[in-house]
């Protein structure tokens, strides 16, 4: 016999804060509608009922970056184009994520080599948390790298690692 059993009442459960925050972030992100080219296309293609991104609470597209926590961008990403992506990302509330999808996204696409007006990567201009390769990446792909950040959300915690705040203090 351990020593928790018998020592709460029937139907108590208990978890840790991090775990509950954790699961409703994961199960209930928000995309910003943002899309930049032939991604765009796979991208409401995954939102259809045939694939429905909404069994994994991600259904909800929003109109407008302060209503939503999670950008996926799909398509080419100009110079043009690159401060309003920042500019998105930022109007975004905390916590906030971000998705590249497609080889464009990802590193420039055949377009880096033969033009100047392309960025080699959106993560030169945010920061991405998940990578969805291909050219276009077809919406199993793309349910695959919403799988990938829902893992990733679980995983993140709010406390304060110990050890990194003494070496921040020792290194003052």
């Amino acid at each position: 016999m351990s020593w928790i059993e018998n020592r709460f009442e029937e139907g108590v459960i208990v978890t840790s804060v991090d775990w509950a925050i954790n699961w409703g972030r994961s199960n209930s992100i928000w995309p910003v509608t943002f899309g930049l080219a032939c991604c765009a296309i796979e991208m409401m293609a995954t939102g259809s009922s045939r694939f429905d991104f909404d069994r994994f609470g991600a259904g909800a597209f929003r109109p407008t970056p302060r209503q939503a926590d999670l950008m996926i961008v799909a398509g080419t990403v100009t110079y043009k184009m690159a401060s309003r992506v920042k500019r998105l990302y930022n109007q975004m509330g905390e916590p906030k994520w971000v998705m590249a999808m497609g080889a464009c996204t990802v590193g420039g696409g055949p377009y880096f080599k033969h033009g100047y007006h392309v960025v080699k990567g959106v993560d030169l201009v945010v920061p991405v948390d998940v990578y969805v390769p291909g050219c276009p990446p077809r919406p199993e792909s793309l349910l695959e790298g919403l799988m990938r950040l829902q893992d990733k959300i679980r995983h993140t915690t709010r406390a304060k690692d110990s050890r990194i705040e003494a070496g921040k203090a020792m290194m003052a």
